[in-house]
């Protein structure tokens, strides 16, 4: 997995100092990854935020409850399959993501069964994404 070849589009702001101060210390460890934030409103105008903003190269990658649950090394093998492809991985607001959206969506995944704020998505998503990484380079980072 490449970080620079990934972006998380994600809806709304971070509005906690402990939960930017995690993202922060992950996106130093993985260059090039960029998080673009979206102004929040309602789904339908989210979702024409998020359409705007995606490159025609990107895959997306839409976070949300009812997507693939992958514990963290099928998680690290899922995104080595990608190769090179550049990934946009989107994170709804408050309501989710418009039916549309979920349907276009080369992947859909989950982080847990489980619903959380947006922000803290954002905080257990480029975790994983270092996790991912550090699996696939042998870190001793990820011990199971």
């Amino acid at each position: 997995m490449n970080p620079a070849r990934c972006r998380i589009l994600a809806v709304g702001k971070v509005r906690r100092g402990w939960i930017q101060d995690g993202i922060d210390l992950y996106l130093k460890r993985l260059p090039g990854l960029t998080i673009s934030e979206l102004r929040d409103s309602n789904p339908d105008k989210e979702a024409d935020a998020i359409r705007a903003a995606l490159r025609p190269d990107e895959t997306l990658i839409a976070l949300m409850e009812q997507g693939d649950t992958l514990a963290s090394v099928p998680f690290a093998q899922r995104l080595e399959q990608f190769g090179n492809q550049r990934l946009a991985f989107v994170i709804g607001g408050a309501d989710g993501l418009t039916a549309e959206l979920k349907a276009q969506a080369q992947w859909r995944l989950s982080l847990s069964p489980m619903t959380f704020p947006h922000e803290l998505a954002r905080l257990m998503l480029v975790e994983q994404l270092f996790r991912a990484q550090a699996i696939v380079q042998g870190s001793p980072y990820h011990r199971a």
